[in-house]
């Protein structure tokens, strides 16, 4: 199906380039959000959620071909709750895909170019937070046998072998089990996902990783310096593994101004936020926001960061990971999943030819599922 022209109307002179293009994005918090504003519940994904990011009409409008839906599990939990959220979290997923036929489950390039050619939006999953795993390589090969095809090394805490972002770790980085981790990861077809992590353990799963690495969704740290975004050398790190570096929304990672103005708003909120459920919280920064406007963060300012990654680790590592569902906030005219063409459009008003926008939405992932599909298992 066609990119929409009313979408489009500024950048008619793009429309060949653009039309029929499809969109896999790296990272989609729905499932957890399903489950903290909705009960759990899919009802009305097939109609419309006017309350969260996505739904089956504006992922149609968005001309998303492939989705990885984030199967998202906190920190803090005790390992078996650990373990058995992440269960659930990707049965929510499974149910979700079951019951819309528009849907397709998939853990292969093939998979997802057949369900392309039928009109079906293929579903992977991607595991967010080595949590998951309870620190258990037989879990993590179980994982891997129901269908995740990427895990987080951490979220925003660290888990016993793997440094985030946030905290620094009393090893810097992964230990020696989180070598193991990353070894068993790529015996078993799982991609290594650094978004979430420290530098050090970016670096130290570069040089682990004998497969593709990717970030599922960070932006660049040249232009923002926020403690989840990318330098250049691990850009170009990512690029040598054959990875894919995919940039999200999160205004907070695309505008240093922006990213201030979050945790001036974080730490005015104080307790007001702690310890409150997910739908809380969002009314409360939503009413922060309307008293204490943010500074803008734009499509143009993405597309920055598109071009920067384009520029250090080359077009055919660089991909999309929005994150909808998965913060408050999004830029303007990036609100929902019904937004990509305009990216697009502003990328092929900047000179991107169709290759290079056939690669950045689609093929780019496509390549890397396929040099990091497992092989016979192991014995």
């Amino acid at each position: 199906m066609p990119l929409s022209g009313t979408r489009l109307a500024r950048n008619d002179g793009h429309m060949e380039q653009l039309s029929g293009l499809t969109v896999v994005d790296g990272h989609n918090d729905l499932p957890y959000a399903l489950r903290e504003f909705r009960g759990g519940s899919t009802a009305g994904f097939a109609t419309g959620l006017p309350e969260l990011c996505t739904d089956l009409p504006r992922l149609r409008a968005g001309q998303v071909g492939a989705q990885f839906w984030a199967v998202f599990v906190p920190t803090g939990m005790p390992d078996g709750d650990t373990v058995l959220l992440a269960l659930r979290q990707l049965d929510l997923v499974r149910q979700l895909v079951a019951g819309h036929p528009d849907l397709a489950w998939c853990t292969t390039a093939d998979q997802a170019e057949a369900a392309r050619a039928q009109g079906r939006i293929a579903s992977f999953a991607g595991l967010e937070s080595g949590h998951a795993i309870a620190s258990d390589l037989g879990v993590l090969r179980l994982f891997a046998a129901l269908g995740i095809r990427y895990m987080t090394l951490t979220h925003t805490a660290n888990t016993p072998w793997a440094e985030c972002a946030n905290t620094p770790a009393p090893t810097p980085g992964l230990t020696d089990f989180g070598r193991e981790v990353v070894a068993e990861m790529n015996r078993r077809g799982v991609i290594v996902d650094i978004a979430h992590v420290s530098l050090a353990t970016m670096r130290d799963a570069l040089a682990a990783s004998t497969r593709p690495v990717i970030t599922s969704h960070s932006s660049c740290h040249a232009l923002c310096p926020h403690p989840r975004n990318v330098p250049d050398d691990v850009l170009a790190g990512v690029a040598r593994t054959g990875g894919l570096a995919m940039i999200t929304f999160v205004p907070g990672f695309i505008s240093a101004a922006r990213w201030e103005w979050e945790r001036e708003i974080e730490t005015s909120l104080g307790d007001e936020l702690a310890g409150f459920p997910e739908a809380e919280q969002a009314v409360r920064l939503r009413a922060a926001a309307v008293a204490h406007p943010p500074p803008p963060v734009t499509v143009a300012q993405v597309a920055d960061h598109v071009e920067h990654a384009r520029d250090v680790a080359g077009v055919a590592h660089v991909g999309l990971g929005s994150d909808y569902d998965g913060t408050v906030f999004f830029p303007q005219g990036l609100e929902d999943v019904s937004r990509y063409p305009r990216l697009l459009a502003e990328l092929a008003g900047r000179g991107w030819s169709r290759a290079e926008l056939q690669a950045l939405t689609w093929d780019n992932a496509m390549r890397v599922l396929r040099d990091t599909e497992a092989g016979p298992a192991p014995a």
